[in-house]
């Protein structure tokens, strides 16, 4: 399997979401009688896009907002939320940095210490209006916060890293024991994030209720910059997927695996989902939304690293609400609103009545998908000639 690239070293052909399509199936669907519920443990949600644990996309208001319209979104337990006490002001200061200095300025707003108090306050603060609060940690911290979280009210604990191994190695500090912490936790725990075959089924093996599946794919991260890692999000998908079906096979325990990252359009979306996803994870599109912190600007976890960033600020906008972004009515024709609606309508085109027999659609190798009969639109710079 794969190509020579020289001499003695061969290396796998892997695919994005620009280089695949989906093909209509032979029956189709009314778009309003598919079912794009996923679940994560005992919960289940109607919305399969969750809004990714960054500063710029997550606040309690817009936890809040996404719970009531049947989502998920996930609070970053290691970001300015629970650092101040008044994030808004910190806040502003990202927005109003200029290009030269915004990473100096992340870097020390981020220096001040996580207070516990507030870990609890905001998870109290989503639970008090009536949504499952869901909450983030890097490894290092999940074994200390995610007590508090539980504790406090928190219903998904999510431990997410740039890549997340069950054998992590280090004689500096002690690393977190995944099955341990799975099995100790009394609340559904996610792990991420991987891209490989054998790493996801190492890790399901810990008995987490799902899997993060994404390394450097995000609009904001320059992990595949900096570092050089990384697998395209099509192929990473489908080798979880497989790890997962083969996992599910083994033990009659079925794991979701949630692509992270790289998308930000519908098609996107629909194509993870085909690949193998059982939900999606998203950052970028969330952000451009009126109740989003970050006032248009968007930042990747890893921006504030101290030693090595591996994110950047970028400026997406604001072109509407939350609402609008997932259930439209859509004012923009890039493919950005109404994302829910868009899924729904492409479920409906392949004859797929769940998210389950959405994977099963035939996918195509097709590089000029996005670019065939769409010159116009290309030199307009308008529908899919937008980027």
């Amino acid at each position: 399997m794969g190509m020579w690239i020289g001499r003695n070293r061969k290396a796998r052909v892997s695919y994005g979401f620009d280089e695949i399509a989906l093909v209509p199936g032979a029956v189709t669907i009314n778009p309003n009688e598919v079912d794009t519920s996923f679940s994560i443990g005992k919960h289940t949600f109607h919305v399969p896009i969750m809004a990714s644990a960054m500063d710029g996309v997550v606040d309690v208001r817009f936890a809040i907002a996404m719970g009531k319209l049947g989502g998920v979104a996930v609070l970053n337990l290691e970001g300015v939320q629970t650092r101040y006490e008044n994030p808004e002001e910190v806040l502003e200061k990202i927005v109003k940095a200029d290009k030269e200095t915004a990473t100096k300025i992340f870097q020390s707003i981020y220096t001040q210490p996580v207070q516990e108090k507030l870990i609890i306050k905001r998870i109290r603060e989503i639970k008090k209006a009536g949504v499952k609060p869901v909450v983030s940690s890097i490894p290092q911290r999940a074994e200390r916060f995610g007590k508090i979280a539980q504790d406090a009210g928190a219903e998904i604990f999510i431990i997410q890293s740039t890549v997340s191994t069950v054998r992590h190695i280090s004689s500096e500090y002690k690393t977190l024991d995944l099955a341990k912490f799975c099995k100790a936790m009394k609340i559904p725990v996610v792990i991420g994030n991987t891209v490989g075959y054998d790493v996801t089924l190492d890790i399901m093996k810990c008995g987490p209720s799902a899997v993060l599946v994404g390394v450097g794919p995000g609009a904001a991260c320059t992990t595949r910059g900096v570092l050089g890692l990384g697998v395209p999000q099509v192929t990473a998908t489908c080798d979880c997927a497989a790890a997962r079906d083969q996992h599910y096979k083994r033990t009659g325990k079925y794991i979701p695996i949630i692509t992270d990252g790289g998308m930000s359009k519908g098609g996107d979306i629909c194509k993870a989902l085909a690949c193998g996803a059982d939900a999606v994870m998203i950052g970028s599109a969330f952000a451009r939304s009126n109740e989003a912190p970050g006032k248009g600007y968007h930042w990747g976890m890893a921006t504030p690293h101290a030693n090595l960033p591996r994110g950047t600020r970028i400026r997406v906008g604001v072109t509407g609400s939350l609402k609008q972004i997932l259930f439209g009515p859509a004012e923009l024709d890039d493919g950005s609103q109404n994302l829910v609606g868009a899924v729904q309508t492409c479920m409906g085109n392949v004859g797929a009545r769940s998210l389950r027999e959405f994977q099963e659609t035939e996918i195509i190798i097709a590089p000029s998908i996005k670019s065939e009969g769409k010159l116009f639109q290309m030199v307009q710079n308008v529908g899919m000639g937008t980027k």
